[in-house]
């Protein structure tokens, strides 16, 4: 005798755990596979972001090129000193570029929060490091674009005596390049915190008790039986003696 041959086992085709194809996950419920498409676009929203900032930069170096004080100096034809000693424009260009990178930041974080309407890493992350590349930006343009850095050329050219502006400088680098890119991950974290879309919350099942089945009709009371099926008597009435 032999044994009956068995066909080999294959699994049925709504097997839960079959492999899925790449680049897809296995959606719960039987649903079709979920890409990741959403993840793609994502990358490429932060990217978009990233070099707007970054582009924007350009108006920040020229709003402190316009807006930031100028340091005069002064020459004798043997060194160049500051007209004003107790003068505090230094210090006010400092500043002025730390004002204009809060408001950038401040605006260019309302600008995603409005474009997007929803949190998430991927515009924290494109808000900071566009921000700082676009501080980058405008503190190259407006050191370029401002007064010659060759002061004594520049002493030389103007003559003995004449009034002539300091070069741009940034001296607080740290807080110059680190004031947009904090503020806008701040802002859109408050915004995102205020104004972001919440998450449902769960529905709350019925009382206790709502699912217990309902009582039936009350039966009408009857007679009492007796153990032998008979009735008890009546209690209220009295027998009297058997007559013969």
């Amino acid at each position: 005798m032999t044994a009956p041959l068995t066909p080999p086992h294959q699994p049925p085709s709504d097997d839960p755990w079959q492999a899925t194809p790449s680049g897809s996950h296995a959606a719960p419920g039987g649903q079709e596979p979920l890409h990741d498409t959403d993840l793609v676009a994502e990358v490429r929203q932060a990217a978009v972001v990233t070099g707007l900032l970054t582009v924007a930069g350009v108006t920040l170096g020229l709003l402190w090129l316009w807006l930031a004080p100028r340091v005069p100096l002064v020459s004798d034809d043997t060194a160049v000193f500051l007209k004003n000693s107790e003068s505090e424009e230094a210090i006010g260009a400092d500043g002025t570029f730390v004002l204009l990178a809060l408001a950038f930041g401040l605006v260019s974080a309302a600008a995603v929060f409005l474009f997007r309407r929803r949190g998430g890493i991927a515009p924290v992350v494109s808000l900071a490091l566009g921000g700082l590349l676009g501080s980058l930006l405008a503190w190259g343009i407006g050191t370029w674009f401002g007064p010659t850095s060759d002061v004594v050329a520049h002493a030389k050219e103007v003559g003995k005596g004449v009034t002539f502006d300091a070069p741009l400088e940034l001296h607080a680098i740290g807080a110059g390049m680190l004031a947009w890119p904090i503020a806008a991950m701040a802002v859109h974290l408050g915004l995102t915190a205020l104004f972001g879309p919440r998450d449902p919350e769960p529905e709350w099942e019925a009382g206790y008790g709502a699912d217990r089945p309902a009582a039936g009709p009350a039966s009408a009371p009857g007679p009492a039986s007796g153990p032998a099926g008979g009735q008890w008597p009546d209690r209220g009435t009295t027998q009297g003696p058997k007559q013969s």
